[in-house]
């Protein structure tokens, strides 16, 4: 659930401070960007729906990189418009262990330019990740639809260059 989302003006670029947000977690947990700032680098992904085949791959791929990062310097969070239930049960199926995100009324994936005129329509987001360094700034963007390993290799790499 959003609570609180300082908007962005226009569509982010690498280099751009990442737009502020105040959320809940399916898992209950308040997830304000600001608390991670000069800690963690954080990995905000947007993903169209619980328990698809791309989607899947993707947050276990997200799962499996963690365990050989440390969550100590990397937060992952997953955004999807999926109800607090159904991230309740594709975490618990698939041993997710970083928060994910009801962003049901898209206000999230809006601010991070995760939406579209067909997404909109089908209440999805579109495939989106970003790596914000600890600053605040984000370090890459990754896009596509049908290539998880896309995303997961790109934070791997964009990672090792905040290291």
């Amino acid at each position: 659930m959003v609570t609180k989302l300082l908007m962005a003006g226009s569509a982010l670029r690498v280099g751009d401070k990442a737009p502020d947000f105040e959320v809940t977690s399916s898992a209950g947990r308040t997830l304000r960007l600001r608390d991670l700032l000069g800690k963690k680098n954080v990995v905000l992904y947007f993903y169209p729906g619980d328990f698809t085949p791309i989607c899947t791959k993707e947050t276990c791929g997200f799962r499996d990189m963690l365990a050989s990062l440390g969550s100590e310097t990397t937060e992952i969070i997953g955004v999807s418009a999926d109800s607090d239930e159904s991230h309740r049960r594709f975490a618990s199926e698939h041993n997710v262990p970083f928060d994910l995100v009801a962003d049901e009324r898209r206000e999230l994936a809006k601010a991070y330019g995760a939406t579209g005129f067909l997404r909109d329509i089908l209440g999805k987001v579109a495939r989106k990740t970003f790596v914000i360094d600890k600053q605040g700034r984000i370090a890459a963007i990754l896009e596509g639809e049908l290539r998880a390993s896309k995303h997961v290799d790109g934070v791997r790499d964009a990672l090792r260059r905040l290291s």
